[in-house]
Formats: C-alpha cells, sequence, structure tokens
C-alpha cells in the first residue's frame, strides 16, 4: 500500500474523531461504528436509551462530511408520501408533477423509526437498497452517497412498531449505546451547564460548536479507496462465511450436542451479512492501522453486523438471551483459520 496514501488516511480518521469530540463525549463505539458505515457505504441503526447523543451524532456526521442532511421525525400518523414524496396536480401544465420527499439528501436522519407503521418503514426498503425511489411511474435516483442513519428507543414498546426483517437486513451495523461512564458525564455536565466550563471548549445542549467538514467527498473517496486495499485472506472469507452460516438453524436430527443454542434462533443471517463482515473487517484493520486483517478484526465487528439479523425464538425471549449472547457462543464455536 502507499504509505504516503496510508499516512494521509490515518491523518483524516484522527482529524474525524477530534472533530466529533467537540460535541460528542465518549461514545466511542457509535463513533467508530458511524465512521465505519460512511466508509462502507451502508445503513447504520443506533438503539438506545434517550440522551444519549444519537440524533446529535449523526447530525454532527453530515456536517463532518459537507453533505446535505434531512431529518425524518417518524410518527405514528405518518405517511410513505412524507417520506419518499408524491404526486401532486399541476393546474398550468394539466398534469401531474413529482413533489420530491425528504429522503432526497445524501445523510437522512430516520429518527424514532420504530414509532411509525410498517407501511411507512417499508418506504424505505427500495431507497436502501437500490438507491432510488419510485413515485407513480417515475423512477428518481437517489443522491449518491446516500445514507439512511435511523435510531430507535428500546425500553418503550407501546405506540411502536417492530421494523420488518427485511428491512432490518438492509442496515450494515446496529450499534447499540450504552450509558457513559461517570467520568465521561460529569465531562458531559460540565460542558452542557449554564455557567462557564472547565472543558477547553464550551458546548452548547443543542450542539451549537461548529464543525470542521474533514470528510468531505475527496477525503471520504480517499479512505473508501484506502480500506478497499486493506488485504483480507482467503482463509479469513472462508472464516466469515462459516461465522454467517453458523447462525443459521440446521436441522435437529444434525444439530451436536454443542448446538443446543439453535433453539433460540428462528432465522440467522443472509448472505449480507457475509458481505459486511467483508467490508467491515477490512475498515476495522484500517481503524487498527493495518493494512491487513486479522481474525480480531471480524470478531470485533461481528455484534454490530449481526446482532439485527438474527430472528429469535419465543424460547430466547423466555429464557432472557439475546443476540448479543448467541454471537458470543457462534464466535466460540467456530475454529479459526
Amino acid at each position: 500500500m502507499d504509505q504516503s496514501k496510508w499516512e494521509q488516511a490515518s491523518l483524516i480518521l484522527a482529524d474525524a474523531r477530534k472533530e466529533l469530540a467537540l460535541r460528542i463525549v465518549g461514545q466511542e463505539t457509535m463513533i467508530s461504528g458511524l465512521l465505519m458505515a460512511l466508509i462502507a457505504g451502508g445503513h447504520a441503526l443506533l438503539e438506545g436509551v434517550p440522551g444519549l447523543a444519537k440524533t446529535l451524532a449523526v447530525k454532527s456526521l453530515a456536517e463532518l462530511t459537507g453533505l446535505s442532511f434531512k431529518r425524518i421525525q417518524f410518527t405514528p400518523d405518518l405517511l410513505p408520501a412524507d417520506v419518499t414524496g408524491t404526486l401532486i396536480w399541476d393546474q398550468k401544465s394539466l398534469a401531474f408533477s413529482v413533489r420530491r420527499g425528504p429522503v432526497f439528501a445524501n445523510i437522512i436522519l430516520a429518527d424514532e423509526i420504530n414509532r411509525a407503521p410498517a407501511k411507512v418503514q417499508s418506504a424505505l426498503l427500495e431507497a436502501m437498497e437500490e438507491k432510488q425511489v419510485t413515485i407513480g411511474e417515475t423512477t428518481l435516483s437517489l443522491p449518491e452517497p446516500f445514507f439512511v442513519l435511523a435510531t430507535q428507543n428500546p425500553i418503550e414498546h407501546e405506540g411502536t412498531y417492530p421494523l420488518p426483517e427485511a428491512e432490518l437486513d438492509r442496515f450494515l451495523l446496529k450499534l447499540v449505546l450504552r450509558y457513559p461512564s461517570r467520568e465521561e458525564e460529569q465531562r458531559i455536565v460540565l460542558r452542557s451547564g449554564n455557567g462557564p466550563s472547565n472543558e477547553h471548549s464550551f458546548i452548547a445542549s443543542d450542539g451549537s460548536v461548529s464543525i470542521k467538514p474533514v470528510l468531505k467527498n475527496d477525503a471520504l473517496s480517499l479512505l473508501r479507496d484506502t480500506a478497499d486495499e486493506v488485504r483480507l485472506d482467503d482463509a479469513l472469507v472462508g472464516y466469515i462465511v462459516a461465522l454467517v452460516a453458523a447462525s443459521r438453524p440446521v436441522e435437529k436430527t444434525k444439530r451436536g450436542n454443542r448446538d443446543d443454542f439453535y433453539r433460540y434462533i428462528s432465522f440467522g443471517a443472509s448472505p449480507r451479512a457475509s458481505i459486511a463482515l467483508y467490508r467491515c473487517s477490512k475498515i476495522q484493520a484500517l481503524f487498527n492501522g493495518r493494512d491487513f486483517v486479522l481474525p480480531e478484526d471480524i470478531k470485533a465487528v461481528a455484534p454490530a453486523v449481526l446482532r439485527h439479523r438474527l430472528v429469535l425464538s419465543y424460547e430466547a425471549e423466555a429464557d432472557n438471551v439475546d443476540a448479543d449472547t448467541l454471537i458470543n457462543r457462534i464466535l466460540s464455536l467456530v475454529p479459526l483459520p
């Protein structure tokens, strides 16, 4: 790999993290996941309780890239046309014309996506997979690049609608946000308080500190090219495929004693998961300063790639077994190459 290109990519990543840190305290997993989705050209689903800076992080990422940004607040009364657009009658031309919806932007924040019914969520299916929208008989291409960054609250179930599996599978990553540490929360309070801050830069609660667009098109293209050049051995490709295959339940007669966890999985991950693991493990190696992928890189990204692609059984819910527990079990059973 061209050393100067590698060093430039490392500097860009360091600058991007530095700029995001001006607004976001901690949440390294979320920041890494958002940058990974951006470089890979995939969509991301952010899940966490209110107040963990999910929305602020997505807005900050949009500023970091200099790309066009639209926020769609998903509510129970939202209609598909409110997302994609609709046909309107033009009295002058005596014909229908297309009025484009907010989905026509580079970065879409689908805020609280699980508060809208399935017919509205499904309005994003074509956009997320084919980067186009069909309104009436007209098919329109979406801007390039195009990202959907969705948020959802895991603790409220009243008035929410689970995302259909077909839409979940279109998300490259699902990022689960945790509460900040005590030290991080103290820094958040100091930054967002009304009085002077002890931090180097005061950050208002609305995130009004400006962010330099260090990930504009040229920088983003360089990061993507650099990630593409990261080497991934064929044996590790086989390991990726084996991990994804191990997430799929097998017939009861073919299970061994160690396969008892399959009773918790109704459906496993699709080939999209294998492609996502392949792409994300390369970017993880880039984040770690290497031009080659190690098994540890694949293991590091496996939870975010797989957790939303496993359809768990009723038995898993009864026994309080979550997707991350099953993924860790799969990682422990599949032998390293």
